[in-house]
């Protein structure tokens, strides 16, 4: 084994049991014993030196490239025993210091998203085949940390409690008009809609998630209530009473937060409120991991609240509410990572096996994040005054529970669609076309 990288395990793992088996056929034993065996095998010498030299980006690039498999054990049991021993501050060597320094210093030139930009890395991700994501998405196709109110919920029953706690927090009433910033394939434009005789714009920059989401509004009969739109959130300038944004806060990338509050502010009337759900960091700033960045969400940031915070204070909102979800987005991925694995057959045939490892990769690597380091969900409520919802958190508990009781009364009201099932019909754009992924 190459001796650099032996010395690196060996400072890393002091606990648990793995083994590694070089490409000349030696395998070698580290940590302590304890636990589940966990056994890699690395194949080829080049996978060998470039994980000893940059094993962030250099570990998913092997396995994706079947220069790494696993004997024992998969991915996320391998990034759990690597996170419980390094703990949340990385691999503490100088050299991955020196080098997690330099990706820091670059991060805003990798987050220059302007309005072409931004829609370019959308479709890097977002108009990938949409039955892909119909493979290991609930029925409403929510790409989002889900809710779990009990452990034993369904994803599809967390789903839906997620769109009811958003509902709740934006203090909803009929008839108000909201505006749905990164409105994804439309479910929860379609449930204010339904529950709230609300009148929606969705804004998206992805033409897959628009053609499905334009689609579902019209087969549920509320087209004309809810538009959704291939617009950029900078081009608005009409005013709402409610503005919801889940999940497309982590495009935004440090270099435009003051923009997107900025806007918010003159988008959200006087007596307006906004909920803002994204992923976020518990720890201090950071830069995008290497492997998410090149092959997962180009341009994209997870930041910390100390970033994001400031320029909610220099846009004059009022931060009315924060609620931190911990675990409920690692449920969540453990759910989408077990249906993505159970359909993976169908997932190769959509695109190549390249692909499948490096997707598996990605839902775990994101579950042991959440599991095993800094990450967490987010929920800022904001406001342009201190008084548009009530003083107490008491009202979101009974507006969820009124949500709940016409949920089970209204059963039929919930999509019919399930994963894996033909998507509603649609004009043919190039995401439906099957392709093969390449090496970067």
């Amino acid at each position: 084994m190459n001796v650099l990288l032996r010395r690196i395990i060996e400072r890393l793992i002091r606990t648990g049991n793995l083994k590694v088996t070089g490409p000349g056929g030696t395998t070698f034993a580290f940590g302590d014993g304890s636990g589940p065996a966990v056994h890699v095998h690395i194949k080829t010498r080049h996978a060998e030196r470039a994980i000893a030299l940059d094993p962030e980006l250099a570990l998913p690039e092997a396995f994706m490239d079947e220069e790494l498999d696993f004997v024992e054990g998969d991915v996320l049991r391998f990034l759990e025993l690597a996170y419980t021993n390094m703990g949340p501050g990385g691999i503490d060597v100088a050299w991955a210091r020196a080098l997690e320094s330099v990706r820091v210093a670059f991060r805003r030139l990798q987050q220059i998203n302007t309005a072409a930009r931004a829609r370019r890395n959308v479709q890097r991700h977002y108009d990938l085949d949409g039955e892909l994501y119909r493979l290991f998405l609930d029925s409403d196709m929510q790409y989002s940390c889900a809710y779990f109110e009990r452990p034993d919920m369904t994803l599809e029953e967390a789903q839906l409690a997620k769109k009811r706690h958003i509902a709740a927090k934006l203090h909803m009433k009929p008839g108000l008009n909201v505006l749905d910033i990164g409105s994804g394939w439309g479910g929860l434009g379609l449930f204010l809609a339904e529950r709230f005789n609300a009148e929606v714009l969705g804004v998206t920059l992805s033409s897959e998630q628009h053609g499905v989401a334009t689609e579902r509004a019209r087969n549920a009969g509320l087209d004309q209530r809810v538009h959704f739109e291939l617009r950029d959130y900078r081009d608005l300038s009409e005013r709402f009473d409610r503005i919801v944004s889940v999940g497309m806060f982590e495009h935004v990338g440090v270099n435009h937060y003051r923009t997107f509050f900025d806007k918010v502010s003159t988008l959200v009337k006087p007596d307006g409120v906004m909920l803002l759900h994204s992923i976020g960091r518990a720890g201090p700033p950071t830069a995008t991991a290497a492997f998410i960045r090149k092959y997962i969400f180009p341009g994209g940031y997870i930041p910390a609240l100390s970033e994001v915070l400031p320029h909610i204070e220099k846009a004059g909102l009022f931060v009315t509410d924060i609620e931190i979800l911990r675990l409920h987005y690692a449920d969540t991925l453990k759910a989408w990572r077990e249906r993505f694995l159970a359909n993976r057959d169908k997932a190769k045939a959509l695109y190549d096996e390249r692909f499948c490892r490096m997707w598996e990769f990605y839902l775990s690597a994101s579950e042991a994040a959440f599991r095993w380091q800094d990450l967490m969900v987010f929920q800022i409520q904001l406001a342009k005054r201190n008084d548009v919802v009530p003083l107490t958190r008491n009202y979101i508990a009974k507006a969820e529970k009124s949500l709940a009781m016409h949920d089970i009364g209204h059963s039929d009201a919930k999509p019919v669609e399930q994963p894996g099932e033909p998507a509603p019909s649609k004009a043919p754009t190039k995401a439906t076309r099957r392709r093969k992924v390449t090496k970067e």
